[in-house]
């Protein structure tokens, strides 16, 4: 990339990335992880692989379980007035094993990925701090930062359950208040379409603010709420690279998980040999989509630093908050 302006505020001696695009963040991502492999790959096979590995193959979910809730789910569809066609059941079913299997690798995800996050955001600022990784500094970094990403992992995990919880509350009112006026079930599924559409929006929007709030307890001293809040002020004027980020990301965890279902729980080869070799690739290409995102998100929060401060250099102002920051790598 071209030149990386230093930064004020707590993050003195940091190279700031300036505003980019979604594919210009892209190309600073390639480009740290070229630049400095280790950290980054060592993140990858201990800590994200394990935890992919998990949420495909939804070892940890009894098959019982799942089926009595896309039952349960297909039952609350059929009840609004929605058609129960195969499209919908299958949604149901995936649906189903996709919130179980996020359930039951709950500690996993609290523990597992949630450090590997914070490895990979520290990495980053060590990149752009013109520092090494040295596994015992991140480490003395997460003893005193833990509490804090703890207590931003806990929000964030209930912002998406209630953007969740609310969507399924309006597509349920929706769908109810379109059958109670008499229009049949093909009917009732534009409304339901529409309700789909504003979700999407809503989900990548929170989303993008909740990954952005974790980097930021892991680089200043702000946590919980206040995260979300500092998430939500540094990504004013930047939203449409969020959105095209979090679109590809989606994109490419998609089609791996579907890859995953189709090719491995799916099909299988005369004895299932194939899967030896196809479910470790396939989880390896799902975690460094995972990793990628990671990286992605913590050269966002730089860019979207940077976009503000430019905005204060202009204004001849501070920016309360920016001030106080005192990035963990700095202490290092």
């Amino acid at each position: 990339m071209d030149a990386i302006s230093s930064g004020g505020g707590g993050g003195e001696g940091w190279r700031v990335a300036p505003p980019m695009s979604a594919m210009e963040i892209l190309r600073e991502t390639v480009r740290i992880l070229r630049a400095e492999p280790s950290p980054f790959m060592a993140t990858l096979v201990i800590l994200i692989c394990p935890v992919s590995s998990a949420l495909l193959s939804a070892v940890l979910v009894p098959p019982a379980a799942s089926d009595a809730l896309a039952r349960r789910l297909a039952f609350l569809a059929a009840a609004s007035g929605l058609p129960l066609a195969r499209p919908l059941l299958q949604l149901c079913r995936h649906l189903a094993a996709t919130l179980l299997s996020a359930a039951a690798c709950f500690p996993l995800l609290a523990t597992a990925l949630l450090l590997a996050r914070t490895s990979v955001a520290y990495s980053v600022a060590c990149a752009y701090a013109g520092k090494k990784f040295r596994p015992a500094d991140f480490f003395a970094a997460v003893r005193r930062a833990w509490r804090r990403l703890i207590s931003t992992y806990l929000w964030v995990c209930a912002s998406i359950s209630a953007c969740l919880a609310l969507f399924l509350a309006l597509l349920l009112l929706a769908c109810k208040a379109f059958a109670a006026l008499g229009y049949p079930p093909e009917i009732v599924v534009y409304p339901a379409l529409l309700t789909v559409l504003a979700f999407s929006m809503a989900y990548a929007h929170t989303i993008i603010v909740c990954n952005l709030a974790s980097v930021i307890s892991v680089l200043e001293e702000v946590s919980g709420l206040l995260a979300l809040l500092r998430s939500v002020r540094l990504i004013r004027g930047q939203t449409q690279a969020g959105l095209l980020m979090f679109l590809g990301s989606t994109i490419g965890m998609a089609f791996v998980e579907g890859l995953f279902e189709h090719r491995v729980k799916t099909l299988s080869y005369g004895n299932g040999s194939s899967r030896l070799w196809e479910g470790p690739l396939l989880v390896f290409m799902y975690s460094f989509v995972v990793l990628i995102d990671s990286m992605m998100s913590a050269v966002f929060y730089f860019t979207c630093r940077s976009s503000v401060m430019e905005e204060l250099d202009g204004d001849g102002r501070a920016l309360k908050g920016t001030q106080n920051a005192s990035p963990e790598v700095d202490r290092c």
